[in-house]
């Protein structure tokens, strides 16, 4: 039960449901919300082999339990469920199985948040204590700070992420969090937290005059479809949710038992893979925020001194090989989740296991399933280096790729706009600067963290402008398929092309950066073999 004032509402009323409402089956917490009907699809039957052949291997490298995957490319829609949600009782996953949703509520709250912004309810720079009085008002940190872990919040303070605080309301969840200092100056370190989340379910709260589950289901999860979804008590649970698990020495063991309602708005809800496919859908589609609040939300947010946190406001963000990904990761006992959007792309991902620890698995399946729908028009070659000042120009020319398709696609199709100023001829001027061999050679390590830091704000975003402007030479010169071919042949092709339209185009001499970079290329790209699409593209 989560209220700031009420706390003590009775769990019927807590999701606005009075007990007639509830169809037989459907635990009372589950409002029956029905999906809006969606013109959608199946993958081609040789697609959904290949989807199950992936995942299928991907299970086979240790001992399982329960997993659901779900996939949306367009109007193309798959959804698959694997092993047991019970081992002991024998009982399957299935597209209808609930599962912890664990740090994914982040982005249920973020979008609560931003729903409130819109209407003009909540400033996103406003002092927190104004709507939770029970924060120390000493420790001013925002909205704003907080969505994008910026606030200096504790992560759990001396608790840890597994222990169990037993049943808590609103108000016994902020007092936990409001007894420790800040751990950083707000603005200054990004620290994840999932206390500073609660601070922003308390102001939902307060702002909305509900409790943070009577919200959800009013504003989200109702208006995405997401009829399972709700709060994670496990008195109201149904023989659908799934049992959870953690491998100890190799082997499968029971999860330990731990209350989530003292974490309510940074990790306390349950959901179907159904019901989290229906949200990513509805953030696609800009249903639940608008457009231009969606590209705020996705946009990387960065610490005073201008480095990005690859974290917007309830999402991380980050690119791949030249995709904008969008993405939230939920990591609990009971659960492992996963949530990827490709929003310059409309793919989205979402994955679901009651195995512990299952984060780097869940992202082996996401991005092999990125490859198989995406990258299938051509196969990546490596350069050909022969020292470490090559290495650098090279990972100079993989960043400004990456990250100037990622945000082209992000800006043209999806709801972003490709951020920094200033005149294009002095940025691509500055990159040339940046992976001129001659300047490299003269102090390799102090080169290479130029070139690293060249995609954020405090260097006005230099590669994502130069690559983005590439990015949009080659569409429109060889059109969107090229263009779309680049996330799996790489830097290489992408920057030979480029080159190419502009001795078509006579572009400009800054545009064409210089003859010592051409001649790297030239010799990056002879004899290269080539080899299947690997690496970040960051």
């Amino acid at each position: 039960m989560h209220r700031v004032i009420r706390a003590a509402v009775l769990p019927i009323l807590l999701l606005g449901l009075t007990v007639w409402a509830a169809p037989p089956g459907v635990p009372v917490c589950e409002r029956p919300w029905m999906a809006t009907p969606q013109v959608e699809r199946p993958f081609p039957e040789e697609v959904q082999r290949a989807l199950e052949a992936l995942v299928r291997a991907e299970l086979a490298r240790e001992p399982h339990a329960g997993l659901a995957v779900g996939v949306l490319h367009g109007d193309r829609r798959w959804v698959g469920a694997y092993g047991l949600r019970d081992v002991e009782r024998g009982l399957p996953a299935t597209p209808r199985t609930t599962w912890r949703m664990a740090s994914i509520t982040k982005s249920f709250t973020a979008v609560a948040v931003m729903q409130l912004v819109e209407r003009g309810r909540l400033s996103l720079d406003e002092d927190i204590h104004t709507r939770v009085p029970a924060w120390p008002e000493a420790r001013r940190v925002t909205a704003r700070q907080l969505l994008g872990h910026l606030g200096g919040v504790t992560n759990y303070g001396k608790l840890g992420p597994s222990q169990d605080t037993g049943p808590l309301d609103t108000a016994g969840a902020i007092a936990l969090v409001a007894k420790y200092e800040l751990e950083a100056e707000p603005d200054t370190r990004f620290i994840y937290s999932t206390w500073a989340y609660n601070l922003l379910g308390a102001a939902i709260e307060a702002v909305s005059g509900q409790s943070y589950g009577e919200y959800l289901q009013a504003n989200v999860f109702g208006p995405a479809g997401m009829a399972h979804a709700a709060l994670d008590d496990r008195r109201t649970r149904d023989e659908h949710h799934a049992t959870g698990y953690r491998l100890r020495d190799g082997k499968r063991v029971p999860s330990r038992l731990v209350d989530v309602s003292g974490r309510f708005a940074g990790g306390g809800t349950r959901a179907s893979i159904e019901d989290l496919l229906g949200f990513a859908r509805a953030l696609l589609d800009y249903r639940l925020v608008s457009r231009a609040s969606t590209g705020r939300m996705q946009l990387s947010m960065s610490t005073r001194d201008g480095r990005l946190t690859d974290y917007g406001m309830g999402f991380a963000t980050w690119p791949l090989r030249g995709h904008y990904l969008v993405a939230h990761s939920g990591a609990q006992p009971e659960t492992s989740t996963l949530l990827l959007l490709l929003p310059g792309e409309d793919v989205a991902i979402t994955l679901a296991s009651n195995v512990e620890g299952q984060a780097a698995s869940l992202r082996r399946i996401a991005y092999g399933i990125i490859e198989l729908l995406l990258e299938d028009d051509g196969v990546r070659a490596h350069a050909h280096l022969r020292d470490g000042v090559d290495s650098a120009v090279n990972e100079g020319l993989g960043r400004v790729f990456g990250y100037g398709l990622a945000y082209h696609l992000w800006a043209t199709r999806g709801p972003g706009t490709v951020p920094g100023t200033g005149e294009l001829p002095d940025a691509f001027a500055q990159a040339t600067r940046l992976l001129d061999r001659s300047v490299i050679a003269r102090a390799p390590g102090a080169a290479r963290e130029r070139i690293r830091a060249a995609h954020e704000p405090r260097a006005e975003w230099l590669f994502v402008r130069v690559g983005a402007h590439m990015a949009r030479t080659l569409e429109e010169a060889l059109g969107p398929e090229r263009l779309r071919s680049y996330s799996a042949r790489g830097a290489l092709a992408f920057f030979n092309d480029y080159l190419a339209v502009c001795e078509t185009r006579a572009c400009p001499e800054p545009f064409r950066f210089n003859e010592t970079l051409r001649a790297d290329l030239r010799r990056f790209s002879a004899g290269a073999p080539p080899a299947q699409a690997a690496g970040t593209g960051r």
